[in-house]
């Protein structure tokens, strides 16, 4: 596994910080990730393939979620995890692992913040596997949040 070290000498796993600027307000933001049914029409990367979503989702500290779509290579993915934090039009951390890795569970923070007439969001994920995991998220989660973008207008 590849890490990296601080000067204190802890192990520090790769992690990722995205930003955007979305043109809704919080709470239509907050529900487009806590919503089965807005979530499928957005979620997962640029090259999945249509019609192939599916979500089941308990926004509560302890909930579960599990997301599902095919990539346009025909590739099945699936993800899941339990949110540990819920702070409604404001804040959601949960655990994310692949259903091919469930071992290699990271977590994400999603925080919401009010910016005029529109919404702040940032992406936190953090202690992924290695480094070519945090580069491959970094991809996805670009695709997906330029997706969100236009969902929420």
């Amino acid at each position: 596994m590849a890490v990296t070290s601080n000067t204190a000498g802890h192990v520090r796993q790769p992690s990722l910080t995205l930003k955007r600027r979305l043109n809704a307000s919080p709470a239509k933001v907050y529900a487009a990730w806590t919503s089965p049914q807005k979530i499928a029409r957005w979620f997962g990367p640029a090259q999945v393939k249509a019609g192939t979503e599916q979500a089941v989702i308990d926004p509560c500290v302890g909930g579960r979620y599990r997301i599902s779509f095919d990539m346009e290579n025909g590739e099945h993915c699936e993800i899941g995890g339990v949110y540990r934090e819920v702070v409604p039009d404001r804040l959601l951390v949960f655990s994310w692992a692949w259903h091919t890795t469930p071992e290699r569970e990271s977590q994400v923070t999603v925080s919401l913040q009010p910016d005029g007439d529109g919404t702040l969001l940032t992406l936190h994920h953090e202690a992924f596997f290695d480094q070519a995991a945090r580069d491959g998220h970094e991809r996805g989660w670009n695709g997906a949040l330029d997706k969100l973008k236009k969902f929420v207008g």
